[in-house]
């Protein structure tokens, strides 16, 4: 495993000095599940939540998210973000699948604004449903992908 990045020479967190990198395109993609009961998803995925367009509001939400992750994580650098793509798939009458695309021209990658506009648009469906259902569960927050910088090409393993 790498050294540890944010840490100092005395074992201290620091905010890493990106200032010799060079700007490269970066591309990180990340994922998350949202499990619920198969009537809440069929109120969902059609229309029929009082507090409105569940996917949309979602998908505001993870844009937003991405777009103030250096707000959120204290290490993390503001980007210039080129753009957010956000996906809902349904699975199983019970799962909603997120995946988000961060892009952006940078000295360092996107991984964190995908993972956290995933995580935001997950707690917004779970906000506007959890009048109908309070056990929702968000799990398998992940990375799939990145691109980009020195690492080059990234990507996770099927099995997780």
């Amino acid at each position: 495993m790498d050294e540890l990045t944010h840490l100092d020479k005395k074992g201290k967190v620091k905010m890493v000095d990106i200032g010799k990198k060079e700007v490269t395109f970066r591309k990180a993609k990340a994922t998350c599940t949202v499990k619920m009961s198969k009537l809440t998803l069929a109120l969902i995925k059609d229309s029929k939540v009082e507090k409105g367009d569940v996917f949309t509001t979602a998908k505001i939400a993870g844009i937003m998210a991405a777009k103030k992750t250096a707000d959120l994580i204290p290490m993390c650098h503001p980007l210039n973000i080129l753009s957010v793509d956000i996906n809902f798939e349904t699975k199983n009458d019970a799962e909603i699948i997120i995946t988000s695309v961060v892009k952006l021209k940078g000295m360092t990658g996107a991984e964190m604004e995908a993972l956290n506009s995933c995580a935001l648009a997950a707690l917004t469906i779970y906000d506007m449903v959890k009048s109908k259902e309070k056990g929702i569960l968000i799990t398998d927050l992940r990375l799939l992908e990145k691109e980009g910088g020195k690492s080059g090409k990234w990507k996770a393993k099927e099995d997780g």
